[in-house]
């Protein structure tokens, strides 16, 4: 695809892989904590200038009270890029479950339909076996074995 092609979408081949889609998202998370780093470092120089900045006539509180709200849209900013991360990471998560879901859903409709069919058709059904078959029967098919796990010494071995 070229940059002049009108269908081209720069994440188009990253929204159709679970792996690049995660290494994208992980890379933007690698800035942005980056970043939030920086602000971090921001707030702290910000919150100094400002509580230190006293005019002539203050109380010992008004520096501080005038410092406030700047630090508190600082704190909300910083806020918000951690659920932003937290975000990325997620939706990492999530994408990689829908894919594995939407390679589940093939298999549980081939099963629901198997079953379908089968409660449609079911199974023809053997004679009944005669009273000697029958016993025959239980001795082979292991249901008259021991009751309980104390019994396993004395059942007999096929």
């Amino acid at each position: 695809m070229t940059s002049n092609d009108p269908n081209h979408a720069p994440l188009r081949d990253v929204a159709q892989s679970p792996e690049a889609t995660a290494r994208y998202l992980a890379d933007v998370q690698r800035v942005l904590l980056d970043i939030g780093r920086n602000l971090e470092a921001l707030a702290l120089e910000i919150r100094v200038h400002c509580r230190d900045t006293h005019v002539e006539g203050d109380r010992w509180f008004d520096a501080w009270m005038r410092a406030q709200p700047v630090e508190k849209a600082l704190k909300n900013v910083l806020h918000h890029v951690e659920g932003v991360t937290k975000g990325l990471e997620k939706s990492a998560y999530k994408r990689r479950a829908h894919d594995e879901k939407v390679a589940a859903v093939e298999k549980q409709r081939r099963d629901k339909a198997l079953e379908k069919s089968q409660k449609k058709n079911p199974p023809t059904l053997q004679a009944a076996p005669t009273p000697a078959q029958s016993g025959a029967q239980n001795q082979n098919s292991g249901y008259g074995g021991p009751t309980s796990i104390y019994d396993l010494g004395k059942r007999e071995s096929a």
